[in-house]
Formats: structure tokens, sequence, C-alpha cells
């Protein structure tokens, strides 16, 4: 079923808004959902060839090959922290090699090497979106990649040819942040100690709450229990806003299931946390066995500008506020076990501290307030949006007289053509 006709069924009756969009979205379980303001760029097989530059706030849709780097230019001024990230988007399937994924590095005009970092697939060898995030960063601590310059972002694959994985190239999703200075130099060590014991997970009736299927269509979830179904195969995208300040704790649950019985997928269910600029922290793997399972991430520290300065890339990652990302992935070895149909999933988040004034920067960051949580962030995580509803879908939803009425008018005018055009 095209989106085409599910809006035509949603807006003539056929089918609730929810529904026909739920339904679209089962036919393809594993479909990424990319940004839909992404411009498209070709990346280069030198530095040389390297044109086109990308942008801070933009965000753009690219190939990665099965082997080799691929090559995107930045300039970048001498004042302002950049970051860069590549969403690897392989296509759909069964197995993949457990250490493939990508490979991010930011260079400097030399080809010395400011930050790199890997993703993969992890224990699960099921193909999934995983994102990867490297930094160019002003730092006193830092002696390389401080000029202002061309620098440049290589890409590429981890194990192109490792067993099951696929040969093909595959999509990505690019995006770049930049940082500005903060007003006043501060602390420059990490906090040693924080409060590390995590609270028991909120308990309580889980609320309705469906996942996105990308970075930019990830719902909007607060404190609280959140439920949603997953599939094999399926990746579910969720964001949290976390202040200046405040520790973020979030617990996944697979819940029970009716068939399976006896059989056991050992990682089963990988949750990721991601920070604003789709940077990895932390992540978990939950088996099942038909059984409600449950496990929760790691303690974190509270979020804090000074926790750049720490040697664990984890509590480093946890360097300012704004949206961070839990992304749920279901196995695809699930369905041999247990079917195609969705399995319960739970999400239990809770937010520790209260919130704190940011480290006041020296300038805004682009995009504007990506490390800021605002009111209408509370109110989208309070209230939210249903993220598995077309953003088309929910303007007809909320605004129904108007854009429906027309479309539905103009429906009713093409039947009454078409039976016109069926009379003897």
């Amino acid at each position: 079923m095209t989106l085409a006709s599910v809006m035509v069924l949603a807006l003539t009756g056929a089918l609730p808004v929810r529904t026909a969009v739920a339904n679209e979205a089962a036919g393809d379980a594993g479909a990424y959902a990319f940004a839909e303001d992404a411009r498209s760029i070709d990346g280069a097989v030198n530095t040389v060839d390297a044109v086109e530059r990308l942008e801070p706030g933009r965000t753009y849709r690219s190939m990665l090959p099965a082997s080799g780097t691929v090559y995107y230019r930045l300039e970048l001024d001498g004042a302002t922290s950049t970051y860069a990230s590549a969403t690897a988007v392989p296509p759909a399937g069964r197995t993949a090699s457990v250490i493939d994924g990508v490979k991010v590095a930011v260079q400097d005009g030399e080809g010395r090497s400011c930050d790199v970092d890997t993703a993969s697939f992890g224990s699960a060898g099921s193909p999934h979106p995983v994102a990867a995030w490297a930094m160019r960063e002003i730092s006193p601590r830092r002696s390389l990649c401080q000029e202002a310059g061309t620098y440049y972002l290589s890409v590429e694959r981890v194990d192109p040819d490792g067993e099951g994985t696929s040969p093909g190239p595959w999509e990505m999703e690019l995006t770049t942040v930049s940082e500005p200075p903060p007003a006043k130099v501060g602390a420059t060590s990490a906090p040693k100690e924080w409060n590390s014991v995590p609270p028991q997970p909120l308990t309580g009736k889980p609320e309705r709450r469906s996942g996105g299927a990308g970075f930019t269509r990830a719902a909007p979830v607060g404190q609280g229990v959140w439920r949603d179904g997953i599939r094999p195969g399926q990746t579910l995208f969720y964001k949290v806003p976390v202040d200046w300040g405040q520790q973020l704790y979030a617990t996944a649950e697979l819940g029970s299931s009716s068939t399976g019985g006896g059989r056991y997928t050992a990682a089963a269910l990988d949750l990721d946390l991601y920070n604003p600029v789709r940077g990895h922290v932390v992540d978990v793997g939950v088996g099942y066995d038909g059984v409600q399972k449950a496990e929760s991430l790691a303690s974190l520290p509270p979020v804090a500008y000074v926790n750049r300065h720490a040697a664990a890339r984890q509590i480093g990652a946890m360097r300012f506020a704004g949206s961070y990302y839990l992304v749920a992935h279901l196995s695809a070895a699930v369905a041999d076990d247990f079917g195609d149909g969705p399995v319960p999933l739970t999400l239990r988040v809770r937010l520790g501290g209260a919130a704190q004034d940011g480290p006041g920067y020296a300038g805004e960051s682009v995009p504007p307030d990506v490390f800021t949580v605002t009111e209408e962030d509370r109110g989208a995580a309070a209230e939210g949006e249903d993220a598995g509803d077309d953003a088309a879908l929910r303007a007809l939803a909320v605004g129904g007289i108007g854009t429906g009425t027309a479309l539905l008018a103009g429906l009713g005018v093409w039947a009454l053509a078409a039976r016109r055009r069926t009379v003897p």
C-alpha cells in the first residue's frame, strides 16, 4: 500500500489516520526514515576531489561503498568545535558480520587524525542503522586540529568482507553541528564522582508512544513508562530532553510471547543511547526466551560541559544538554523463534536531578538551540506526538477541516467524474 493510498483511505474514513499509517509502516519494518530536507551529496574517493563541503546545521544523504573510504570537506574556523556524524543504513537482512558497521574520522589538511569513532552491529549480527561520530574540538588540552582551515570527514565500512555482510553499498545520513566556546573559561577537569547508584525503574501503567523510524522522526518521550510493539528487524527511535545537571536512566523490557516456548535469542534487543549530535554514549542488550526480560543502561553522570574532559568516551559524550536518543533494535533472528509479529516493548525512563544553567556560550550553536531544552521540548515529551504518523497526515489530523476537506472535495469530484465516464 502506497502512502498516497493510505492517505485516501484515512481521509475517506476507510481507515483511521493512526491505523492507516501504522499499517503502512508495518509493511517495511526495517525502513529508515531519512530527513525530509536532506540534501544529496557524493563522497569523493580522495581528499583532492572532495569539493562539496558539509555545512553545519544541514543534513545530507549519501552512499557508502562496500569497500574503500569516502571523503567530505569541512571548512572550520579556529574558535568553534564541530561534531560530524554518519548514520549508516544497511539493507534489511537476517545476518551480518557482528563487527561490521561504520567508521568515521575527522582529519586536518595534513592527514592527521583529530578524532575517530566506530559503530558496529554488535553480537546480534542483525543489520540496522548505526551512527558513529567524530569531532574537531577546540580545547586547551589538544595540540592538533586547533587552527582554522580545511578539514575532511572520512567514512568507511568496518568489515566489508565479513561473513554474512551485504556486498552492496549502504545509504547514509550525514550531519554536522558546531558548538561555540563558553564565554568564560571554567574547570578543565571532569567530575570524579557522581551519584552512580541507579534508582529503581519507574513503575505504573505504560502509556502508548509509537517510536519513529529515524533520528529526525524520533518520538519525544520524557520521564515515564512508554510502550510500543517492535518487529524483528525493526529499529525504533525516541528522543528524551535532558537538561544541564540532569541524569538519564533508561530500562528496556521485552514482554512475554505466546510462541516459541523453550527457544532463546541471546541478543534479541539492542538499546543504544546517542547524544544530541548523534554521538554514541552507551548500549545494553536483552536476551529473550519468550518470557518477560529487562535490562538497564549503565549509570551515567549528570549532563555537564566539563564531562568532555573525561578520559572515558561515554562520559565525555554527556557533554551537552539537548535531545538524547534511545534507539531500540529487535534482531531479525527473533523471527526464527517467535515469528514475524511485534514483540511488546516497554521503555522506563527516569530523569534525576534538577535542571541547571548551561556554560554560557559565547555565540550560538548551528543549528540553533541544539544544546538547549525548551518548554516546547518538555511539552512534546509529556504530551507526545505519534512519530509513526507522516507529517502530512499529522497536519490533516490536527487541521482536519482545512486541507482534509479540500482533499476530500477533490476526491469527490474525481469519483463523480469517474462515475459519469462509466454511464453509457
